[in-house]
């Protein structure tokens, strides 16, 4: 009490009136999985959100925001008790749904329509809950974001976009705290990056002035957000900080702090700020980029997941539209939801515990047996009685004459010639490339024929494998530092080179420490690409593995493709934010190109890659461009055992592919045909006449009510036409937001019965609703 007394008269002492104003929220960043099982989450949500609502009881002016609407689904399916208190807490607007998303993703590794879908979860729960739609992303772990995001957002109803974590970057401080971000389509999200540097702030006053002195946009604004409560394992908000930001609420020296909402906040800061800089491309985090690597069996059960979860939904549609057979409307939402939650920033990344990774990757084969089994279902459907094979493609493109559909499996046309090489290895020429594999199973030569131009840098090899010491400063799994290229081992040495028994490809096998390698090089009839297919039995600990392509192409940049779309990064180093950009991410493809002519590297299951520019060193003048996925690498934290044991990657050399090879020869890749024996053709549900219009989802709307809804954007970064030919009578067609409901303001696609001419900017995306006529 005496220390009370003498304390009143300075904590009466009024804020200056100009002071920096904080938006106190109260927050637990729980981690869906970190360094313990999701079944240990559960109980942590539980925890939490009975700390929380008992608090908001006590505490009249505290507010509660939580994101992921898997754990809030957690709480309703477990703890119904707690769930009553949450209801209750949500309806007096003080216990706050936020973000909108299925789980705090990772956000540059999810596909098109994975990272789609964590916005249609996440958001349709929240709606069907308590009626309620989030405005803002609330992501402030998460480990970087993606150039095709500001778009998703937009196209999800949202318009906000709340992070910390790119005040983690090493190399360069971000130069703003509110601005807009600019993704590659053109759309901007209002974005904040709270000045206080974490996402668990605990009310010390070291922290709020941290945060004023820290804020970039003083003097144009004035308003920040500090996300208040302990996080990453949970416990939220502390009485104790509840009490210190009474404190700050208006006190001489201190920013003034209040409790409210993120869309109050939002509101605020917009108001002050309407034209904040922007930023355009990418939110690079210059940190954690070994995520990108980390883990190979849970990135390829990812990626497998949300291709087959394609297949299964076109194909599903299609029967139930054309034979009548039940959409598996329960079995996709759930499978969906599965994959969603294994997106979370510390388990799609790589960078939990061995214990999570386990039943990652025991999920990823529960998920592709059932999913296979739901597109067999559907495809015999289709196909009929009968004896003629048919092929199913799945891809957007046309493949072999054949659409998004079935027809008798095609005749390829010409041969492969299979000759040694003159001074050992062999020769493969399909009459569109001449590849060359010398004695060591390199390949010293990748001829375009029809373009009259090699591909491999004049003195070097590609499809070299090369092996560096990783032993990044901290953060194991998390990170590599830039220094790990200072010390390189080419793994040249062959056990043996042997043509295939196909006559159309070379078997190549090596081993280095621990390891051994099986690479199958093959050049089928007919196609202009160099199949890359690796196996490897990995038992080494701190390394890590890249496969090189050395490429004779002088280019400033390549584009690497995101969701709905590419972006370019730079391939030299003038600055600092170039130079700290030396691993970064790619979905299916990586290409680089001078004017008339240029080469893919695409990946079925890899994202982590590097792209490097040097002096030839033929004594010619120029530069060769080297592009290195990134294969496997071993960190001991927080799983001594990464990685250990057998891999399979499959990757493709394009030489002379443009832009749009690259989009179609990644999707190939990635989406492989299907023989089912049949009655004869299957016509495609939907069909687009143009390969800039990429259709990422066929399905049946969500409500059950029978309407097909399509998805797809301008791959290609320019602007396209194109029409849209439906397989059914179409009634009626409705241009939606991701949710699949209609957006007032668009206008409805020209159609010409069944036929629909849609319009779009450079890697626009568009969701189609098309209505049924009733037989």
């Amino acid at each position: 009490a005496r220390a009370r007394e003498q304390l009143a008269g300075v904590l009466s002492a009024p804020a200056v009136p100009s002071a920096h104003r904080i938006s106190a929220v109260g927050h637990a960043h729980i981690d869906s999985a970190w360094l313990w099982p999701l079944r240990e989450t559960v109980r942590k949500v539980a925890r939490t959100t009975s700390n929380m609502t008992a608090l908001l009881e006590d505490e009249p002016d505290f507010v509660f925001a939580m994101s992921q609407a898997q754990q809030w689904a957690w709480v309703k399916e477990h703890r119904p008790e707690v769930w009553a208190r949450v209801k209750k807490a949500v309806a007096d607007g003080r216990f706050v749904p936020a973000g909108g998303m299925w789980v705090e993703s990772d956000t540059n590794m999810p596909g098109s329509e994975a990272m789609a879908r964590q916005f249609v979860h996440g958001k349709r729960f929240f709606l069907d809950e308590f009626g309620i739609e989030n405005d803002e992303a609330w992501l402030p772990d998460t480990f970087g974001f993606a150039a095709g995001l500001p778009q998703i957002i937009r196209a999800a109803g949202a318009t906000r976009l709340l992070t910390q974590k790119i005040s983690w970057s090493q190399t360069n401080k971000f130069p703003h705290h509110t601005f807009q971000w600019e993704g590659i389509d053109g759309t901007r999200i209002f974005t904040h990056f709270p000045p206080v540097d974490t996402y668990n702030c605990s009310m010390k006053g070291s922290e709020i002035a941290h945060a004023a002195r820290n804020f970039k946009d003083k003097g144009v604004a004035r308003h920040s957000l500090a996300p208040t409560g302990w996080g990453d394992g949970g416990g939220g908000t502390t009485r104790e900080m509840v009490a210190k930001a009474a404190r700050l609420r208006d006190l001489e020296g201190s920013a003034r702090v209040v409790w409210e909402t993120p869309r109050a906040f939002f509101d605020k800061a917009q108001a002050e700020y309407p034209e904040p800089p922007v930023w355009v491309g990418e939110l690079y985090l210059e940190l954690h980029r070994a995520t990108l690597t980390s883990q190979a069996g849970t990135k390829q059960g990812n990626r497998r997941s949300e291709h087959l979860l394609r297949e299964a939904e076109l194909w599903a549609a299609t029967a139930a539209v054309r034979t009548g057979l039940p959409y598996p409307y329960e079995e996709l939402d759930r499978i969906w939801k599965t994959v969603l939650l294994h997106q979370f920033h510390d388990i799609l990344p790589g960078s939990s515990i061995a214990w999570v990774h386990r039943e990652a990757r025991a999920t990823y084969r529960r998920i592709a047996q059932e999913l296979n089994g739901i597109i067999d279902t559907a495809q015999r459907a289709l196909a009929g009685e009968g004896g003629t094979p048919l092929v199913f493609n799945a891809a957007p493109h046309t493949r072999a004459g054949v659409p998004a559909g079935a027809a008798a499996t095609p005749t390829a046309e010409g041969r492969t010639h299979l000759a040694p090489r003159e001074g050992g290895g062999h020769v493969l020429d399909n009459g569109l490339l001449r590849i060359e594999i010398d004695g060591r199973g390199l390949v010293v030569s990748a001829y375009d024929i029809e373009g009259d131009r090699e591909t491999v840098a004049p003195g070097r090899t590609a499809n070299l494998l090369q092996l560096h010491p990783d032993f990044p400063n901290m953060w194991d799994a998390w990170d590599v530092d830039e220094f790990y290229r200072n010390t390189v081992t080419d793994l040249t040495d062959a056990e043996s080179v042997t043509p295939g028994e196909d006559g159309a490809s070379v078997r190549i096998v090596r081993s280095f420490g621990s390891s051994r390698v099986t690479q199958v090089l093959s050049l089928a009839a007919g196609e202009r690409r160099l199949v890359l297919d690796t196996e490897v039995d990995w038992h080494e600990t701190e390394k890590f593995l890249k496969l090189a392509f050395p490429l004779d192409v002088h280019a400033e940049r390549y584009a690497s493709e995101t969701q709905f779309g590419h972006f370019h990064r730079p391939t030299h180093t003038n600055t600092s934010w170039e130079a700290a950009r030396f691993e970064a991410c790619n979905h299916r493809f990586v290409h680089l190109e001078e004017p008339g002519w240029g080469v893919a590297v695409v990946t079925d299951s890899t994202y982590g890659h590097d792209v490097t520019r040097a002096v030839r060193g033929d004594g010619d003048r120029g530069t060769t461009t080297t592009v290195r996925v990134s294969l496997l690498r071993a960190p001991r934290f927080p799983d001594p055992e990464t990685d250990q044991g057998v891999h399979r990657f499959r990757h493709a050399l394009v030489p002379g592919a443009g832009i749009a090879d690259a989009v179609r020869e990644g999707w190939r890749i990635n989406v492989p045909e299907r023989v089912v024996t049949g009655a004869g053709e299957v016509a495609p549900l939907v069909s687009v006449d143009e390969d800039a219009v990429v259709v990422t989802a066929v399905k049946l709307a969500d409500d059950g009510s029978g309407d097909v809804v399509v998805r797809f954007h301008e791959a290609h970064g320019g602007r396209a036409r194109a029409t849209l030919t439906a397989g059914f009578e179409v009634a009626e067609v409705l241009v939606t937001d991701l949710l699949e409901r209609p957006l007032p303001e668009a206008a409805a696609p020209r159609r010409d019965g069944d036929r629909i001419a849609v319009r779009l900017r450079p890697f626009e995306l568009m969701t189609l609703r098309l209505r049924r006529r009733p037989r």
